[in-house]
C-alpha cells in the first residue's frame, strides 16, 4: 500500500510539473503586445480564495505594524499620491491578464524605509518602500515599470502556483523517501526544494514582459526599463538589493526589454497620443 501511494504521488508530481512546462504561448487579451505561456495549471491546485484571503490578512498586518512604527505614509503624502496615480493609470488594463482583477480590492501604500523593494500581493495589494524610489531616483515611467512587474506577478498568480508546486514537491519528496528510505530519502527531500529556482526565474521574466506591456498601455515609456536596470545593476555591485535577490541579472533583463520593445512601443505611442493632460 505504501508503495502504491508513493508511486501515485510521484506520478502526480511528474504530471503536474510536466503539464506546466507544456503550456502554449498566448497573447495578452486583445492579441496585441507581448506573448507569453499560458498560466501554470499548477495554480489550480491551491484554492484561489484561500490565497487571496491570506494575502489580505497579511497586508492588513503589514499596515498595522508600519503604522505603529510611524513608517506608513498617509494617503495624502506626495509619494503615496504619486504611486496611487500611476497604479490607477495601469489598473484598467489588468483584467486582460486575469478576469478576477476587476473584483480585487486594489490598494497601494508607501512605506518610509530605506529598503529597495516593492511588491504586489495576490488580490492586488501593492506596497512600495521609499528606498527604491529615492535611492534610484525613479521617474514616473520607471516606477510604472517596477509596479507593472509586481502587478504582473499577482495577475499571473505566480504566488499561487509556487504554493501549489511547494505542496507537490513535498509530496514527491515524501514519496521518494517512502520508496528508498534512509539518507537517500533525506537527500531527495533537500534536492526537491531546488525545483523552485528555475520556476521563480521564469516567473520574473514573465512579470517583466507583462509589466512592460501594462506600463506601455498606460502611457509610460517602456524604454525606461533599460535605464532602470542599469541603475539597479550599478547599485548591486556588492550585496544585491532585496528586489534583485531572486531576479535574473540586469544584463539579462535589459536584453529581454530590448527584444520585446517592438511589441509594446505601438501601444505606448497610442496611449501617449490619447492621454489627456492632468
Amino acid at each position: 500500500r505504501r508503495s502504491t501511494i508513493a508511486t501515485a504521488a510521484a506520478l502526480t508530481l511528474a504530471l503536474a510539473l510536466g503539464g506546466s512546462a507544456m503550456a502554449q504561448r498566448i497573447p495578452g487579451g486583445d492579441g496585441e503586445g507581448v506573448k507569453i505561456r499560458s498560466a501554470s495549471l499548477l495554480r489550480k491546485l491551491y484554492p484561489v480564495g484561500q490565497m487571496e484571503a491570506t494575502s489580505a490578512a497579511q497586508y492588513s498586518q503589514l499596515k498595522r505594524q508600519t503604522t505603529a512604527k510611524g513608517a506608513l505614509l498617509p494617503a495624502t503624502d506626495a509619494t503615496a499620491t504619486r504611486l496611487r496615480r500611476i497604479a490607477e493609470d495601469m489598473l484598467p488594463f489588468a483584467e486582460k491578464w486575469n478576469p478576477r482583477a476587476k473584483d480585487w480590492k486594489w490598494e497601494v501604500v508607501a512605506i518610509k524605509a530605506p529598503t529597495i523593494n516593492a511588491f504586489c500581493m495576490p488580490g492586488g495589494k501593492i506596497a512600495f518602500f521609499t528606498g527604491i524610489i529615492e535611492k534610484l531616483n525613479l521617474s514616473d515611467d520607471e516606477i510604472a515599470m517596477v509596479m507593472g512587474h509586481e502587478i504582473a506577478h499577482a495577475l499571473r498568480e505566480h504566488a499561487r502556483a509556487r504554493a501549489a508546486k511547494g505542496m507537490l514537491t513535498n509530496l514527491g519528496a515524501v514519496a521518494v523517501s517512502v520508496l528508498i528510505g534512509g539518507q537517500a530519502g533525506q537527500i531527495a527531500q533537500q534536492g526537491a526544494g531546488l525545483l523552485g529556482l528555475k520556476f521563480s526565474r521564469d516567473d520574473e521574466k514573465e512579470a517583466d514582459l507583462v509589466g512592460m506591456e501594462l506600463a506601455a498601455r498606460a502611457g509610460y515609456d517602456p524604454r525606461t526599463g533599460i535605464g532602470l536596470w542599469e541603475k539597479m545593476s550599478a547599485l548591486a555591485k556588492g550585496a544585491p538589493p532585496q528586489w534583485m535577490s531572486t531576479h535574473p541579472s540586469g544584463e539579462t533583463r535589459i536584453e529581454l526589454i530590448k527584444t520585446h520593445l517592438p511589441e509594446v512601443m505601438p501601444l505606448y505611442e497610442r496611449a501617449v497620443a490619447a492621454k489627456k493632460p492632468r
